[in-house]
Formats: structure tokens, C-alpha cells, sequence
């Protein structure tokens, strides 16, 4: 719980290129919406975020680029930074992932998946992943400028959760 005693979704989150910055905004907006302030929405980039954080929250979500296959090294240093601080103190947490790729995306949901695992998490949404099929140097390191088709599941899961949460089905 928070300082003022609202119930936390805490969505952590690392972007590059602005793809999942784009991702995050979606979903936070449309969980603040759909919440009408009965929750807190806290978005916190992963360098800033810890363990604490997760520990005060009903429920995370976890966001991040493919980089070379994998979760971003930012989203990766969170996890270094938290993983045992976590261990054995959040099983059952609810957790959901959300991944902005290239072309795939599918090895960094499953490298969340296997920490989310360990820590004894639970998924409680079908991961979403957004694909903007940049193949080139170029279109990789590009700012990336999502449409409103690829940012809708995110403002699902947004409500998704924040209804959940509202709802106290996460505690």
C-alpha cells in the first residue's frame, strides 16, 4: 500500500527507443482512467525502481525492448538489483509483461517469465508484444512512433489490472 493508502500498480520499465515508453504511457493512462484515482498507477523507469517498490505493490508490470534477444540490460540491472532482496517474499504477486520487438520479442517475455517464475510471481495476463518488424540498423535504433492499433492492448491490460486492483483481487 501507499503513503495514502491506495492500493499500488506498479508498472517497471525500461525503453529505448520510445517504443515501450509509448507501451507504458498507454497502459498507465488507461488504468488511471479506469481506476477513476481509487488506485495508485506508479511508473517507475527500472533504474529508479527496487525491491521496495514491488514489495508496496498489488500487482507489477514488467516492460521492456528486445535487445539482442533478451530483456533490455536496464530491466536486466533491476532484476540483479532485486531478485534476492524479492526471494520468498512475493509468491503469488500478480505480474503481467509487456515487450516492444523488432521481429520477435518471444525470448524476452520467457526470460521475464523464468524470473517472474523463481520468484514465485504470478502471471495473471497473456503477455502483450508489440512488434514494429525493424530490420535495419537504421529502423532499430530509430524513435519508434506506435499507432493506436498497437498500443490497444496495452490500454486493455491498463484496464485490466486496475480493475483487478480496484477490486482488491490482488491482495
Amino acid at each position: 500500500m501507499s503513503a495514502n493508502s491506495l492500493p499500488i500498480l506498479l508498472v517497471v520499465w525500461h525503453s529505448q527507443t520510445d517504443g515501450t515508453r509509448q507501451m507504458v504511457d498507454a497502459l498507465c493512462e488507461a488504468a488511471r482512467e479506469e481506476s477513476g484515482g481509487s488506485i495508485e498507477v506508479r511508473c517507475l523507469p527500472a533504474a529508479e525502481a527496487g525491491p521496495d517498490d514491488v514489495l508496496a505493490s498489488a500487482a507489477v508490470v514488467f516492460a521492456t525492448p528486445e535487445n539482442l534477444a533478451a530483456i533490455s540490460g536496464r530491466l536486466k540491472d533491476f532484476f540483479d538489483r532485486s531478485y534476492y532482496p524479492l526471494l520468498g517474499r512475493v509468491p503469488g504477486k500478480a505480474y503481467a509483461v509487456m515487450v516492444c520487438a523488432g521481429s520477435d520479442g518471444h525470448n524476452a517475455i520467457a526470460q521475464v517469465e523464468r524470473i517472474a517464475t523463481g520468484l514465485r510471481m504470478k502471471a495473471v495476463a497473456e503477455p502483450v508484444l508489440v512488434c514494429t518488424h525493424a530490420q535495419t540498423p537504421e529502423a532499430i535504433l530509430t524513435t519508434k512512433h506506435l499507432g493506436p492499433e498497437q498500443l490497444a492492448p496495452c490500454r486493455e491490460l491498463g484496464r485490466m489490472l486496475a480493475a483487478a486492483t480496484q477490486m482488491g483481487l490482488f491482495e
